[in-house]
């Protein structure tokens, strides 16, 4: 066989250094740093590799890049590891493309795209509740350049949670994640991180009162964060104030009282991002759903994952299909499903929907 009837690869990277780059797939078993399948460095950030005849290849190959380890394999234009690259033919030239690198097992980033992390307040009033609460904003990078420019906001639950070294609990890494959305233009959003209230977490962000659990004040929260906190967010930032530059998002619980409280206050959010919601909480839910008055630009971005109990994706379908239902005009309320049958329950996961929520909520016309 000619070389040009070979199975040929050529890839391109922005992210040159001096690794070497290897193709590990099931023709490796997976190996991701079999000397004989490196590529060869053509140019700065080309490369290529021409399987010979003698490599014994499946009829339909999967492979992924890696810089010698899984702990630096390729990533998507999120910073995630992408799906395994498929061929399905034995010869011909495939052009390839991977704009990030995973390093030493951490997400991507750009370090001079990162927001700018404040503290707004260590204690932080909730006259709701009587209680404070730790509170940090996450401006993008050329906030303090440009001094004219608004920017929409994101009200985030389980601070501790999202951004440096995370918890012992996970991190989404939505400081990193950020960087990259910036690198496209996608990052201009102001996050607002609250501290979750540890042991009153539960009970602060259930709207509902569950047995063995205590007295839901999830509806006093969900008043602070309207009637306190945006106000002063407002007022101390070059914010878009208007409800459909107004978000708020979390997972778990951080979800259900993030749809809690933009199904109460349509009239002040328009851009909801809810993870794995613990709708399980109460049924009654879906009944606050149905009594949602016809919105104005609203945007749900719904996700569940298949590893996180056998109601997760079957209740966010319910809860998708149930406002849905009511026959509203969907130019004004819009719902993205986003479902992944492997997804676990975890920090991890979370912030690997995080830029695609961000994206989709404020940036996709």
């Amino acid at each position: 066989m000619s070389n040009r009837n070979l199975l040929s690869l050529e890839l391109t990277t922005p992210v040159d250094d001096e690794r070497p780059v290897f193709i590990a797939g099931n023709f490796s078993e997976w190996n991701p740093d079999v000397a004989d399948f490196e590529m060869q460095r053509v140019s700065r950030g080309k490369y290529k590799f021409t399987f010979r005849p003698e490599h014994k290849l499946p009829e339909k190959i999967e492979y992924k890049y890696t810089r010698g380890g899984w702990d630096y394999v390729e990533l998507d234009n999120y910073g995630n590891a992408p799906s395994n690259r498929l061929i399905d033919s034995l010869s011909g030239k495939y052009e390839d493309f991977v704009p990030y690198w995973r390093h030493d097992g951490s997400t991507a980033s750009i370090k001079k795209l990162m927001p700018k992390v404040q503290l707004v307040s260590e204690k932080f009033e909730i006259p709701q509740l009587g209680k404070t609460r730790k509170i940090h904003i996450l401006l993008p990078h050329d906030y303090d350049k440009n001094t004219d420019k608004h920017y929409p906001v994101l009200y985030l639950q389980d601070a501790q949670n999202l951004f440096g070294e995370g918890s012992s609990y996970g991190n989404w890494e939505i400081d990193k994640r950020l960087s990259l959305l910036a690198k496209r233009d996608k990052g201009d959003v102001i996050i607002v991180a609250i501290d979750h209230g540890e042991k009153e977490r539960f009970n602060e962000y259930s709207p509902y009162t569950v047995e063995k659990k205590g007295k839901g004040l999830g509806m006093k929260y969900a008043n602070f964060i309207v009637r306190n906190l945006k106000p002063h967010i407002d007022a101390n930032f070059r914010t878009k104030t208007e409800r459909q530059f107004t978000g708020i998002g979390g997972s778990s619980m951080g979800g259900l009282i993030s749809i809690y409280a933009g199904l109460m206050y349509p009239e002040t959010i328009g851009r909801l991002m809810v993870f794995s919601p613990a709708l399980w909480v109460s049924p009654k839910i879906y009944f606050d759903a149905i009594e949602f008055f016809s919105p104005m630009d609203t945007n749900i971005y719904l996700y569940g994952g298949g590893k996180e109990g056998s109601v997760m994706i079957p209740n966010v379908k319910k809860m998708k299909e149930t406002i849905e239902n009511q026959g509203w005009d969907t130019e004004k309320i819009k719902i993205k499903l986003s479902t992944d049958p492997k997804g676990e329950h975890n920090e991890k996961r979370w912030g690997q929907e995080f830029p695609k929520a961000i994206e989709w909520l404020f940036f996709d016309k």
